[in-house]
């Protein structure tokens, strides 16, 4: 019977280890589920971040493709705006003059060429005269008095202004109207 006994103890003890050990298992296995989860949604977080990355890159490559050359065309303006003075200028008497046609022709030709040019990367003129003053656009240099115009209308453009795509390269120097 103490064989028996000692059967039965051995068993229980056998038993009662077994249900320990399972429950033993089943936290360890909640915990590792857990931790899975937890580098799952890290994972995710480092794709998402990747990704945004990337994006970004992308974003300012096209950037720098597009605006790359708005320092040389910044210094470009310079260059318009001495042939448009060198034209304006130019008395009439001297334009119809023969000597005088062939020199007035030629840089009304390298004005044209000059803005053929601005037209294909993007650069254009802004608007002024008769608009309204637009901050991002433009710069009121003076305050003029007109009765003909609602305050705060352009009526003098002392310099031109020029955006290249989307982006401002210099403001229009204006001035504005104001009740007399």
């Amino acid at each position: 019977m103490n064989e028996d006994a000692n059967t039965e103890a051995r068993d229980e003890n056998e038993a009662a280890e077994s249900a320990e050990g399972g429950e033993l298992n089943l936290d360890r296995l909640s915990e590792l589920e857990k931790e899975l989860e937890e580098v799952r949604q890290h994972v995710l977080y480092a794709q998402a971040e990747t990704q945004n990355v990337r994006r970004r890159l992308e974003q300012e490559k096209v950037n720098a493709a597009n605006y790359a050359s708005t320092g040389f065309a910044r210094d470009m303006l310079s260059v318009k705006d001495n042939l448009e003075r060198a034209l304006s200028a130019i008395p009439d008497d001297l334009r119809e003059d023969e000597r005088m046609k062939g020199l007035v022709t030629g840089i009304e030709a390298t004005g044209r060429e000059l803005e053929s040019v601005f037209q294909r990367h993007g650069i254009a003129r802004i608007e002024a005269m008769g608009r309204k003053l637009d901050p991002h656009l433009h710069q009121a240099m003076i305050e003029v008095p007109d009765d003909k115009s609602e305050p705060g209308t352009i009526i003098q453009e002392m310099q031109a202004g020029y955006q290249i795509k989307d982006r401002l390269l210099r403001p229009a120097l204006v001035g504005v109207s104001r009740k007399p």
